[in-house]
């Protein structure tokens, strides 16, 4: 009994010790810079912020074609919508720091994605150079209506 004991308790130290990182590698603490950050929504009193810096990086949330500081959508379509929700998005990433040739990362959901052509359209006017990673897909039911939706993480210096 005293064998499997002792074979069960190495067993264990084994496998706890495979987990643990190698002595020459430091563990990795949590990120020392952690902002959470309003913007033109502040005064709105959303759920959410607009943007949570984490070191060097700016992670927004999905913006939508609002009129800065407003729950109206802009009127015109999903043209219209687009080129709003890149105005804005471009407003955040300005607002902490950061550019839109600084933007990494972008996740694009849409309504209809008969609209992908319309919206690749304006996002390349945003982006003529330096395109950003990016998803897209499609969705039902986005905030206010809108017929689009697009959150992005941007890289800060």
């Amino acid at each position: 009994m005293r064998l499997l004991y002792f074979c069960c308790l190495l067993t264990f130290s084994v496998a706890l010790a495979a987990c643990q990182p190698p002595a020459d590698q430091a563990v990795m603490a949590p990120p020392a810079e952690l902002e959470f950050l309003g913007g033109d929504n502040a005064e709105l009193d959303l759920p959410f912020s607009d943007a949570v810096r984490v070191g060097n990086l700016l992670f927004l949330s999905g913006q939508v074609g609002t009129k800065p500081g407003t729950f109206e959508l802009v009127e015109g379509g999903t043209m219209a919508e687009a080129r709003q929700t890149l105005e804005n998005i471009k407003r955040v990433v300005e607002a902490n720091g950061s550019s839109m040739d600084q933007v990494v990362k972008c996740t694009v959901m849409l309504e209809d994605m008969s609209e992908w052509g319309a919206v690749n359209e304006v996002y390349r006017e945003f982006f003529p150079d330096r395109k950003p990673a990016r998803s897209a897909f499609g969705t039902n039911g986005l905030a206010l209506g809108a017929s689009m939706e697009i959150e992005c993480i941007a890289y800060v210096q």
